[in-house]
């Protein structure tokens, strides 16, 4: 079972802190590997949460929020490393802590619909 002090949840954590940090300033160097790696693959990662999410669109999406499914979305999509319940239950629970009241149904829809329509087993 996992917990606040889980190496990988805090990595997560950590991971979704500079996404969002660099949302908003570019140029600032990254620091972390996964967050140049999905920075790296940002074009296909931003094309699945479009797809995910057709009536937001990635510029209507709220920063935390966007942060949230692009690492999750690296994860199932591109790592492929970790099963989709626990890459989805991971960033319901992130979006609980650090997205709004609505953050996490959302993201939790949206990776819904992208496991849906990319057939991924779960």
């Amino acid at each position: 079972m996992k917990t606040r002090k889980d190496p990988r949840h805090i990595e997560r954590i950590n991971t979704i802190q500079e996404l969002f940090a660099w949302e908003f300033s570019k140029e600032n160097p990254i620091e972390l590997d996964s967050v140049s790696q999905i920075v790296k693959n940002l074009d296909e990662i931003d094309k699945y949460v479009e797809k995910s999410a057709p009536k937001w669109g990635v510029e209507k999406i709220n920063r935390m929020d966007l942060a949230i499914l692009r690492l999750a979305v690296y994860e199932l999509m591109i790592k492929k490393d970790n099963p989709p319940k626990v890459v989805v239950d991971e960033a319901v629970e992130i979006a609980k802590e650090y997205g709004s009241d609505s953050s996490s149904s959302f993201i939790n829809g949206a990776l819904g619909k992208l496991i849906e329509d990319q057939k991924i087993p779960t």
